[in-house]
């Protein structure tokens, strides 16, 4: 990164807290983790030689990125941004850090790189916007990750399905944790959310999970006889 230097002269320096330093530096606390770790097996310390320029710097961190000075910034390519934001745990934050590990003497801030992927989205296929009335739908699915949960008393983890039931109109949102998707714990989260909201839409609109939808089909689905 471009703010490798000022990193290690906070924390070799002047003494900072990496929290501190993530503060001054606007750099994720996890990053500023991974650079000290790496500054101790390069055996980097502060002050840094005085021949060491920014472009020698950022390679003796990152020997694989392209590190050449320049006024003009490395522009991102947006479409292999936008396909990987769909994979489960990635998040702009770690596409960003991933981008200024590439070119670090040429990257864009964090704030200008979320802007600029915002102004290439709305330059592509648009799409239609829905609008719900108040109390019409209610849609509900089971999100994709999972969340781990460890017994106090033997360590145990298990993992824990996140039910999920959002209005449409408001995007008012109930969400529970349960052991299973099976048919109890399906219609039980329903109950509830039920009586978290005070009351039922006029329709469900629920993914095709077996427990609800024993049959998909777009025009007669054949749904679960207790659901």
């Amino acid at each position: 990164m471009r703010k490798l230097r000022e990193v290690l002269r906070l924390s070799y320096s002047a003494g900072l807290s990496i929290r501190k330093i993530s503060a001054s530096t606007k750099i994720s606390v996890g990053s500023i983790q991974n650079i000290l770790k790496l500054a101790v097996q390069l055996k980097i310390t502060w002050p840094l030689p005085e021949d060491w320029d920014d472009q020698t710097l950022a390679l003796k961190f990152y020997p694989r990125s392209d590190a050449q000075p320049s006024a003009k910034f490395q522009e991102p390519v947006w479409t292999d941004v936008h396909r990987e934001l769909k994979k489960k745990g990635l998040t702009k934050q770690l596409l960003w850090e991933e981008y200024t590990q590439q070119y670090p003497n040429r990257c864009y801030s964090y704030s200008q790189f979320c802007a600029r992927y915002a102004d290439w989205r709305k330059k592509q296929k648009r799409s239609m916007r829905q609008t719900h009335r108040a109390g019409d739908k209610l849609f509900i699915d089971y999100a994709g990750p999972t969340m781990p949960v460890v017994c106090a008393s033997t360590g145990e983890i298990r993992t824990a399905q996140i039910f999920v039931a959002v209005l449409g109109a408001s995007n008012y949102t109930f969400a529970e944790a349960t052991w299973s998707q099976s048919l109890p714990d399906w219609l039980g989260s329903h109950v509830r959310a039920f009586e978290f909201f005070g009351g039922t839409t006029l329709m469900l609109v629920p993914d095709n999970l077996k427990s609800g939808v024993t049959k998909a089909c777009r025009y007669d689905p054949e749904l679960n006889p207790s659901y």
